[in-house]
């Protein structure tokens, strides 16, 4: 049996439940929703489990009134909340006649459904938390020294049962069902039709494409489906915690801006396993090494600022700056490159004197201590960068 390893959000969930009538917690399957759940209602001894997945639990809820009604002092956990979307309106005329905190932690599995049905009947009464898969920064308080090495987080990716594998083969065995169980059962589930080979093709697409602007035209016409059937994939991928669509940073500057956004691949371990990467050898060899990279560092940063807003920022004639961060009249520039001594354009002192950050970076995959350049920017590791970043 694996170890519990403590979760940045576990702080936040608490004080939601302090605070808030419901509590959802929403996040891509297996990413450790239901275990942190279940740590934090270690504590309370009354509270009351349903995994909606269980036939047992689910006949719990068949007069969900009826039950629900017998519980109203115990805190009410319901797992794959998305399953009943039907609840949600019950949910909020019990709350309405006891609005105390702390009456129901709901967890869902990337559905647009509990966003949407949440967002119409619970408005004022529900805290949303996003929860991902390991970050980089959780595991660099775990006491295993093996957890620590960002090397292995970045090929497995931060999936529990992906980066706790004994051993790389089963990692990636993993990884390999859960696209399989992704595609066959969880698409079908969130209410989305469409041809399995269909979507399994567009993914592996899109995984080509980490890192790249996104061109719906250019991806339809190699599928043979239209610019608008493309989009609506590419949205089902994000929506469910898939893929990140980074949009373009638009500001009032004399120059030509690109406007269509840039798309990862939100877990490093899923892109390789897509792409049929075999080892972190065949990785340094492979044209998506530095997009890997960067999208890697990309999740790491965003997850060490939720309350930032994340772009990028690229002008027609080339200029870039791979993650702008903003918050108000804030910004951050980080420039991430896949290389010990990174090589940055003529033009990059130009861009970060344009765009007039707090803070310049350039990340790279070093271990020691980072050093500044003429630009203005300063070349770090990804752990004294987050190291900086968790002082903002």
């Amino acid at each position: 049996m694996q170890r519990y390893i403590e979760r940045s959000k576990a702080g936040e969930i608490q004080n939601s439940l302090q605070h808030n009538p419901v509590t959802a917690l929403i996040g891509p399957r297996q990413c450790g929703k239901s275990t942190l759940a279940r740590h934090i209602l270690q504590k309370n001894k009354e509270a009351l489990f349903l995994d909606l997945e269980l036939p047992s639990d689910m006949r719990k809820l068949a007069d969900a009134e009826l039950f629900l009604g017998e519980h109203t002092r115990q805190l009410i956990c319901i797992d794959e909340v998305q399953l009943r979307p039907d609840l949600f309106p019950l949910l909020r005329a019990l709350i309405d006649k006891d609005r105390r905190p702390g009456r129901f932690l709901v967890l869902g599995s990337a559905s647009r459904d509990l966003i949407r049905q949440g967002g119409e009947t619970l408005a004022g009464r529900i805290h949303y938390i996003e929860l991902t898969p390991f970050t980089w920064s959780e595991l660099q308080n775990d006491k295993s020294d093996k957890n620590r090495d960002f090397n292995k987080h970045w090929w497995r990716g931060g999936f529990p049962p992906a980066f706790l594998a004994r051993e790389d083969a089963q990692s990636d065995a993993w990884r390999r069902d859960m696209i399989q169980d992704y595609l066959s059962r969880d698409i079908p589930s969130f209410g989305f039709t469409m041809p399995m080979p269909v979507m399994s093709r567009f993914w592996k697409m899109i995984a080509h494409y980490h890192g790249c602007i996104f061109n719906a035209s250019k991806i339809g016409q190699s599928m043979d489906i239209s610019h608008n059937t493309v989009r609506k994939y590419l949205d089902i991928l994000e929506q469910t915690f898939m893929v990140r669509v980074l949009p373009p940073l638009e500001i009032n500057l004399k120059k030509r801006l690109v406007k269509s956004p840039k798309i990862y691949l939100r877990d490093s371990g899923l892109l390789h396993t897509i792409l049929e990467i075999d080892s972190m050898t065949e990785l340094y060899g492979h044209p998506v090494f530095g997009a890997s990279w960067e999208g890697w560092c990309i999740e790491q940063i965003i997850a060490a600022l939720p309350l930032w807003q994340p772009f990028f920022y690229r002008t027609s004639s080339g200029e870039e700056i791979d993650l702008v961060l903003v918050r108000g009249k804030r910004r951050l520039a980080i420039e991430i490159k896949a290389s010990l001594t990174p090589h940055l354009s003529r033009g990059f002192a130009d861009t970060v004197k344009a765009l007039k950050p707090e803070r310049a970076w350039v990340v790279c995959p070093m271990t020691d201590t980072g050093y500044p350049i003429n630009s203005g920017a300063r070349v770090l590791g990804i752990k004294e960068s987050l190291k900086e970043l968790g002082a903002i």
